[in-house]
């Protein structure tokens, strides 16, 4: 991926091609649409870096203590290496940004993969393609906000914490000296909190932009004119605060507060300026001098920003997680604008030679955004979307001779949850030609429950114990999903067959890593739980509907309903949606009574649940629609499928009913009907193991092509990228 970088010691500036970040456990992955420029502290950092040695030094002389400090104890030689070594280094650039979350780590449950956040961190919302960003720097973007707005979020959060620090009251005064980005933002919040604002700027066009967001006047600080407007709306008492929001070495802007401030006034000192404090003046009025730190509470404390402990909100109410959240929420409502803020929007691409143009001057800019291919050009007005891909990776595999197989077949269970207990062991408890050897659980207690009730031979919790059992022919893996990919690798690695429970991978790069298992083991006797294509009600459906011609369309909705407070299938950070869980039931159904694999992905949701309308194109031209609900009604059926061709329809009732109109009938009829199950729905799961079994036993193929396993697994992990951009995705690669 790309990063904007700088070498201190040269001032180079250059967009470098590093490796992309890991999604480590407590926060997110985030795929940049907008970062923001900090026209003031990220230019001052880089000015700085193209000083002399001895100009940086004057310029920070805070770090030239702390090299003297070192010298002291380590020496010249050494302090020098360690220096030289630190200033010609790459470092980052960026603080602020908005965009998508592409993968979620271990303990996050608050946003999903496809979510829009904003970001925050010197060290974590850089000016790069990705972020790793941990839980406290991150906030969702409210519904209806573009993303290229949210991007102000840190910047927001600094205004907004320094107000916060001059506790302002409705209907006082204040003064903003400064009236550059941050500047700019505190009028604003300052007017939507009912606060009269004075600002004082020597540059006339930021003065002319203050006063049209809301300043009652603004002019320069040399004037009498900001001096005239503070005696005209305070009756010449002075104002109640002042924001020093200005950088550089001059000690006016403290003076100049002093002098405008009234008696105990407050001043808070926001930006990074000069602070010789004439002290005679701030002692006659006993003004109260205060700092505001950053974003909030929370900066610079690393349990905090890094390990995601939260101060509670009845001993701190504004956090910088919160800060950051209620900066959104006034942007979403409207009572700040920032697009009039926005002077220039460049392609990321082009990062080094906007940096270049803001620091000779050639660009004069309030706020600078960058915009990230293939992220943001929908946030655009009047850009083209661009169609995302999901590779379908090609299945190669060169066979390892078989070994001889064992009659009955052992089977090795891998977790013994509910379905596993519910739904598969029942079906294989006592079948011929089965023993139940082992069954593996994280806790000693449950594997033991397993034994007594199923009959197993042996329980455990040593996965490795069992998979290097040459006894054991079949290892299925019926874990949280969040396991299955890895435990299927291993378990291919370790020369079993496997049934794994759907879904098999959530991510891309489980799904590879699965087939680079197939790969090097050269065993690809592998099962998915797509049960629903051995239904016998669907198995006689589509015999009686027969062939087709021409293109088909099918309709699948999927009444899934809600499920109960608690329940882990919600722990989306590390679970996946539930849609990525249990989709591919759905999709595998649509493609096996397609003949087909899909070639392209169409999703779509209402914001606020889980609700998803998916539009599957196969190569023929047929389309499945997949309606998969959450908040219909509990009493209606949960899964009904229409399939229309050549004046045919099938129709599916919930495994309880099947039927098939002719539109011509040769037989007589133009209808053919199932008989009403007597019994429970019977979605497949028995026969499916069946024929699992007797392509272990037997050395057949597996009851479902693993080029099809995969196809339906890629398509289902696409339904995350379309959502995430509005737009098909193409499901790209050899089948």
């Amino acid at each position: 991926m790309k990063q904007v970088v700088q070498n201190y010691k040269s001032g180079e500036l250059a967009l470098l091609d590093v490796p992309v970040p890991g999604c480590k456990p407590g926060g997110v992955l985030v795929r940049t649409a907008f970062s923001l420029i900090s026209t003031g502290t990220e230019l001052m950092k880089v000015s700085e870096a193209g000083m002399s040695m001895v100009g940086k030094a004057r310029s920070r002389p805070d770090q030239v203590a702390k090299v003297m400090q070192s010298v002291a104890v380590n020496g010249v030689p050494a302090t020098y290496r360690k220096v030289m070594g630190k200033l010609d280094s790459y470092t980052p650039l960026g603080y602020s940004l908005c965009g998508v979350v592409e993968q979620v780590g271990a303990g996050i449950d608050d946003v999903k993969v496809g979510d829009l956040v904003a970001c925050a961190g010197n060290e974590h919302a850089l000016h790069a393609e990705l972020n790793w960003v941990p839980k406290n720097l991150y906030t969702p973007v409210p519904d209806g906000l573009a993303p290229r707005h949210a991007a102000f979020g840190t910047v927001g959060s600094i205004a907004l914490q320094g107000i916060r620090q001059g506790e302002p009251q409705l209907g006082e005064v204040a003064l903003v000296i400064g009236l550059g980005l941050i500047g700019q933002l505190v009028v604003q919040l300052l007017t939507a909190a009912g606060v009269r604002v004075v600002g004082a700027d020597p540059d006339p066009a930021r003065c002319e932009l203050a006063e049209r967001l809301g300043a009652a006047a603004c002019g320069d600080p040399a004037s009498a004119a900001v001096e005239a407007a503070v005696a005209e709306l305070t009756g010449g008492h002075g104002v109640d605060q002042v924001y020093l929001a200005a950088g550089g070495g001059s000690n006016e802007p403290v003076e100049l507060a002093a002098r405008l401030c009234r008696d105990r006034g407050r001043v808070v000192d926001i930006g990074k300026c000069r602070l010789d404090l004439p002290w005679n003046a701030y002692y006659e009025k006993e003004l109260d001098v205060r700092f505001s730190r950053s974003y909030g509470p929370g900066r610079y404390d690393p349990e905090y920003e890094l390990e995601g402990r939260d101060y509670p909100i009845g001993y701190v109410r504004w956090t910088e997680r919160r800060n950051l959240a209620c900066f959104l929420d006034l942007l979403a409502r409207g009572s700040v604008d920032v697009e009039p803020l926005v002077s220039h929007v460049a392609d990321f691409d082009d990062a080094v030679e906007t940096y270049r143009s803001l620091k000779d001057g050639e660009l004069k800019a309030v706020a600078v955004l960058f915009r990230y291919p293939g992220q943001a050009a929908e946030a655009e007005a009047g850009a083209e979307a661009v169609a995302p891909a999901v590779a379908v990776p090609a299945v190669r595999v060169k066979r390892s001779p078989a070994r001889p197989l064992r009659t009955p077949v052992r089977l090795a269970f891998v977790g013994a949850g509910n379905y596993a207990t519910s739904m598969l062991l029942p079906h294989l408890t006592g079948r011929e030609g089965v023993e139940l050897s082992t069954v593996v659980t994280t806790t000693a207690l449950s594997a033991a429950n397993a034994q007594r009730k199923f009959g197993f031979a042996g329980a455990t919790t040593d996965l490795d114990a069992v998979l290097g059992d040459g006894s054991v022919d079949a290892v299925f893996v019926v874990t949280r999903h969040s396991s299955h990919a890895e435990l299927t690798r291993k378990a291919l690695l370790a020369g079993k067959a496997v049934f794994v429970e759907k879904p098999l991978a959530l991510t891309e790069d489980e799904l590879a890593g699965v087939l680079a298992a197939v790969e090097e083991s050269g065993n690809d006797r592998l099962q998915v739980g797509f049960n629903r294509r051995f239904a016998p009600l669907l198995q006689e459906a589509k015999q009686r509907f027969g062939a087709r011609s021409g293109p088909a369309n099918l309709r699948y909705l999927v009444n899934a309903g809600r499920l109960q407070q608690g329940s882990w299938y919600l722990q989306q950070g590390t679970e996946g949606s539930r849609f990525a869980g249990e989709g591919g039931h759905f999709i595998d159904t649509a493609s096996w009574l397609l003949d087909a694999d899909p070639v392209s992905v169409y999703a779509v949701a209402p914001s606020g649940n889980e609700d998803l309308q998916v539009v599957l194109r196969y190569p023929d031209g047929s389309t499945a629609t997949i309606s998969y609900v959450t908040t219909g009604a509990p009493g209606f059926p949960k899964e009904t499928l229409d399939l229309l061709a050549d004046g045919k329809v099938l129709r599916l009732d919930d495994f309880v009913r099947s039927s098939v109109y002719f539109e011509k009938s040769t037989a007589g009829r133009k209808r053919w009907v199932s008989s009403r199950l007597p019994k429970a729905r019977d979605k497949g799961q028995s026969a499916q193991l069946a024929a699992f079994v007797r392509a272990v036993r037997t050395g057949g193929p597996m009851p479902v092509p693993l080029e099809s396993l995969v196809a339906t697994t890629a398509a289902t992990l696409a339904v995350r990228t379309g959502l995430a951009g509005g737009v098909p995705v193409t499901l790209a690669g050899e089948r």
